[in-house]
């Protein structure tokens, strides 16, 4: 579970076809919003099947275009008067889409126009970007460039820097960075910004440092926020370290500004969920019931999973009995979850069925519905299964990512389809998918069971090879 905090307000950058910036007034700090992490759940909310998906593909293919055009000029120093809507169409999108290399190479080239003025959210939202994409190196480059530009570091770029060495573990930088906003008068760290310290440090379990950081709130006037306390159960939830959970909890409850919310709810019933302590889990969803707590649709997508992990399927139907009665349409997270809950327990009749009604009920699988039902099939040694869904994927529009390309890999591996593999390796790379150390651990494993000793250290190689192509310096220059 996530906590309902804890990314930089979406500051985007003007598209408008003005050939001048106006410079940031006292550059003062924008207004803060909060929305989740990121991150790889059983997949998007999926109300139906689009109708306009074609549409949607042509944008998408559009709008790819057009950032490789735009990132291709990046190359050469010879542009510097380009359309200012074009050049910043293909930053915004590129930050979007998190290609943080093809988003540096375009700012180099923004920075090259004539009509260029620095501003600072431009860097907090490369920087927050460079966050989400781990690469806190190319985060410090980009800050020293800022500081180059003549611009004053607000508080939203320190906070996005202090969340990009934060999210790589660099947790000693980031305290250097608080320590530096600390020296500015300008920009004090808030509420905002502890929450995405502490946040860090769950992450990489350095709970020694959660008492320490909320001291220094405390010493400096900064009362926590739900978002923060949600930030901290979740942490200790994740953990599996219950009592100062709860612990937390009571804090928050005592001190009367910060109510549980929903996002409490599911954080504590997944934490016990999880660990398959089912009867506490009932019971706090039971007790934030007594509080007034209403569940969403994500509350009983982890009652769902947490059954189905137990082995508790009666209760596991119940919950979606419950939702139908009180009209919670199924997402493609919960179908994705009870697919996957069948698929692990081996039972590929019922898992069989739960994908035809959830296409039945115009419910769009995703990868991740793909991935589940090819782990399960591939379990059972149901190679023709796979190769269906194969060309279901190749027949469909929908977007596959390097998990996927792992599964079905896996898959062709296991089975000694050798030559398969090698075809699905190949095409990740039409698709632009990168394979990563997974993908070569499993293709080096298939080669050594089938004795292809040649081809195992041939990969191997390879994978070396790619992994000292990484890291290029693609700013400061």
């Amino acid at each position: 579970m996530e906590p309902n905090a804890l990314t930089l307000t979406n500051l985007r950058l003007s598209t408008t076809c003005s050939t001048k910036f106006p410079r940031d007034q006292n550059q003062t700090n924008t207004p803060k919003s909060y929305a989740q992490i990121p991150k790889r759940s059983p997949g998007p909310v999926s109300k139906g099947l689009q109708k306009d998906s074609k549409k949607d593909l042509s944008r998408i293919l559009r709008t790819d275009a057009a950032i490789k055009g735009i990132a291709r000029k990046a190359n050469s120093r010879k542009y510097t008067q380009l359309w200012p809507k074009a050049v910043l169409e293909a930053l915004d999108e590129a930050i979007r889409e998190n290609q943080w290399q093809t988003a540096l190479k375009i700012f180099g080239l923004l920075r090259q126009q004539h009509w260029y003025d620095a501003r600072c959210q431009t860097y907090t939202r490369l920087l927050v970007m460079l966050g989400k994409c781990r690469q806190p190196e190319q985060a410090s480059l980009l800050f020293e460039i800022l500081l180059s530009e003549g611009l004053r570091p607000t508080v939203d770029v320190y906070t996005a820097l202090l969340s990009a060495y934060g999210q790589s573990g660099f947790l000693d930088k980031a305290l250097s960075t608080l320590d530096d906003m600390k020296s500015v008068s300008e920009c004090k760290p808030d509420v905002y910004t502890y929450s995405i310290l502490i946040n860090c440090c769950t992450k990489f379990c350095r709970f020694d440092l959660i008492g320490q950081i909320l001291a220094e709130m405390s010493f400096l006037g900064i009362e926590c926020s739900t978002v923060t306390y949600n930030t901290i159960i979740d942490g200790y939830g994740k953990a599996e370290m219950f009592e100062l959970m709860e612990n937390t909890l009571t804090d928050m409850i005592e001190s009367e500004t910060c109510l549980p919310d929903v996002f409490t709810l599911n954080t504590l019933v997944g934490a016990y969920g999880n660990s398959g302590q089912i009867e506490k889990m009932e019971k706090w969803y039971d007790e934030f019931r007594l509080m007034g707590l209403k569940p969403d649709i994500k509350t009983f997508n982890i009652l769902i999973k947490s059954y189905g992990k137990a082995g508790m399927y009666e209760k596991m139907r119940s919950v979606t009995d419950y939702m139908e009665k009180r009209f919670f349409s199924p997402t493609t997270v919960t179908f994705n979850t009870v697919i996957d809950v069948f698929g692990k327990a081996g039972n590929i009749e019922r898992m069989d069925a739960y994908f035809k009604k959830m296409k039945h009920q115009g419910i769009k699988p995703n990868s991740i519905t793909y991935c589940s039902l090819v782990r399960a099939y591939s379990k059972v040694g149901l190679i023709t299964k796979v190769d269906s869904i194969l060309r279901q994927v190749e027949n469909s529009d929908v977007i596959l990512d390097t998990p996927f390309f792992n599964c079905i890999i896996s898959a062709y591996g296991q089975a000694g389809d050798v030559e398969k593999m090698r075809e699905l390796f190949l095409e990740m790379k039409e698709r632009e998918c990168k394979p990563d150390n997974i993908t070569f651990a499993t293709m080096i494993q298939a080669y050594h069971a089938q004795g292809m000793t040649e081809a195992a250290e041939k990969l191997a190689n390879k994978m070396i090879a790619t992994k000292k192509s990484t890291g290029t310096r693609l700013i400061g220059h």
